[in-house]
């Protein structure tokens, strides 16, 4: 059983390393088209580059060995950006195809988290 959970931890935190990484990099560089998606959410321009960093940041620290609480926070802050970004598409009635790829996004986190290896898992020592 283990070897399959450490399969399928692998696989989902893959894709969505892939994902988040790919969308902060957009975000960060402020293509065009993430610019255009913005939009209805009205958010500064300035704050598409702040969640992008952020976004590449939190995957390079889930990504790399050792510095277990950083990865907590990394998970964290990725939960947070995709569970916000649903809210914001939400409370913004832009609730159309686009607010499916934050919720597929955060349940991947969860899903990447919970399976993770024992290795990268704060322990608490009673």
């Amino acid at each position: 059983m283990e070897k399959r959970k450490l399969i399928w931890f692998w696989i989902i935190t893959g894709i969505l390393s892939f994902c988040i990484f790919t969308g902060g990099l957009f975000q960060a560089l402020q293509l065009k088209g993430v610019v255009q998606g913005f939009k209805p959410l009205g958010y500064p321009t300035y704050f598409i580059s702040i969640i992008g960093v952020w976004k590449v940041l939190g995957i390079i620290a889930i990504l790399i060995p050792g510095f277990k609480l950083l990865k907590e926070w990394a998970y964290a802050g990725i939960f947070f950006t995709m569970s916000g970004a649903v809210i914001s598409h939400i409370a913004s009635n832009d609730v159309k195809a686009q607010i499916l790829a934050p919720v597929l996004l955060a349940v991947f986190t969860v899903l990447s988290w919970y399976l993770r290896p024992t290795d990268r898992k704060i322990v608490a020592i009673n």
